[in-house]
């Protein structure tokens, strides 16, 4: 067997960017009034294949910020990786592109709302870690269990 053959494949981050961010204030009497907001956080991740080896992978995530009933502020931040994959069985890819580039793209998405909500004047604010691989198995299991009950119709 030739010394240059790698039997375990390749994996690597060749690029990383901010793909899309946006942040509104859209009511600036919530600066007037007492601080205590609700704030709802979403979450989306997608993969995309580029080509036979590259796949762009995007965490997308859009906080929802209210105080006293009003809109506070909206801020959205799509991270994005371009990761090298190569000689990975399919198996595992799903789980490479689904949950372990996510999780590298995370603390790049985290740093930016936090910097974004900062630069707007209001308090940081420092998203929770995620587990990406549980997301990623429930996603998994629910697929499953939709393809069961279509079975079963």
């Amino acid at each position: 067997m030739p010394e240059n053959q790698n039997q375990g494949g390749q994996f690597g981050l060749e690029r990383l960017f901010v793909k899309d961010l946006s942040f509104e204030v859209p009511n600036s009497k919530v600066f007037l009034g007492e601080w205590k907001p609700e704030m709802n956080v979403q979450l989306n991740t997608e993969a995309q294949r580029l080509d036979d080896t590259h796949f762009e992978v995007t965490v997308t995530v859009t906080v929802t910020a209210t105080n006293a009933g009003s809109t506070a502020f909206v801020a959205e931040v799509k991270q994005a990786g371009i990761f090298l994959i190569e000689g990975v069985p399919e198996a595992q890819l799903a789980q490479l592109v689904g949950a372990y580039c996510p999780s590298i793209l995370f603390p790049y998405v985290r740093e930016a709302v936090s910097d974004v909500v900062t630069r707007g004047s209001f308090p940081q604010l420092l998203l929770a870690p995620v587990n990406f691989d549980a997301l990623f198995a429930q996603a998994q299991q629910q697929r499953q269990q939709e393809q069961q009950q279509a079975t079963l119709q």
